[in-house]
């Protein structure tokens, strides 16, 4: 029986998702240990993506294979987060198609990157913080520049083993509420490090360090060491990943 398990993580204190040989102390580790124990049974869990250390996630999924069956009861979802640690929390445990895959199958993901531009104690650990003014107006015009193109090797991260650079994004937008700007950005998939480099370079715009044709001219160079500086990954949250129902067992 395969299963979907969709938690949300503060990742403050992790060496991102996946399990690395030379980073201990992933969240997939925590979570493979604590559940294959709860279940008396080796589980490995396979996520919807990696992120990297220090980036948290609202919404995330990861898919395991158990012999059990009726996994997806509120019993379980509190047996799980039991034997979690507080910053990792189960929301739902979902029956699955045996070849669904959390990775593979997903149509869309969705980030959040947030910005304070005031100190805020409550806020260490979870965004980034610039004292100086933005021009969101002009940030946001420079975002729109983005839906014109596909590849994004300029805000890839280097000597990745991906196939293509290739990504369509489909949503890119700046909002302020007093002291907190948050820019979400949807896209089919994702490059290493792309939405941090991205944010980057858009706030250059907005510091008007850089025009919006320069930035123009970053995408078109594919080149990285043309594009701005990859922002603290404190800032950056996985928010929603979409699926097609027919995934789903009773969808």
């Amino acid at each position: 029986m395969r299963y979907f398990v969709k938690l949300s993580y503060v990742g403050t204190a992790y060496n991102g998702w996946q399990i690395q040989e030379n980073s201990p102390h992933t969240i997939q580790q925590v979570m493979n240990e604590k559940i294959s124990s709860l279940l008396n049974e080796k589980i490995e869990l396979s996520g919807c993506g990696r992120t990297d250390t220090g980036v948290h996630a609202k919404e995330f999924y990861a898919h395991f294979d158990i012999e059990k069956e009726n996994l997806n009861t509120i019993d379980w979802i509190y047996k799980f987060n039991c034997v979690l640690p507080k910053d990792i929390s189960v929301h739902e445990i979902i029956p699955v198609k045996n070849n669904a895959h959390a990775r593979f199958d997903a149509i869309s993901r969705t980030y959040q990157y947030i910005i304070i531009t005031s100190r805020d104690s409550f806020m260490n650990d979870r965004a980034a913080f610039i004292y100086l003014p933005l021009d969101l107006r002009l940030m946001n015009e420079a975002s729109k520049i983005l839906f014109e193109y596909n590849d994004f090797s300029s805000f890839s991260k280097l000597h990745t083993q991906v196939k293509t650079n290739l990504c369509k994004i489909t949503k890119a937008e700046w909002k302020q509420e007093n002291n907190l700007i948050t820019f979400e950005i949807t896209s089919d998939r994702f490059l290493r490090n792309m939405v941090r480099a991205i944010v980057g370079t858009i706030v250059a715009v907005g510091k008007k360090e850089i025009t919006i044709d320069e930035m123009r001219k970053i995408i078109e160079s594919k080149n990285r060491s043309n594009a701005g500086e990859s922002f603290p990954a404190c800032g950056l949250y996985l928010t929603k990943v979409i699926y097609p129902k027919e995934i789903f067992i009773n969808a």
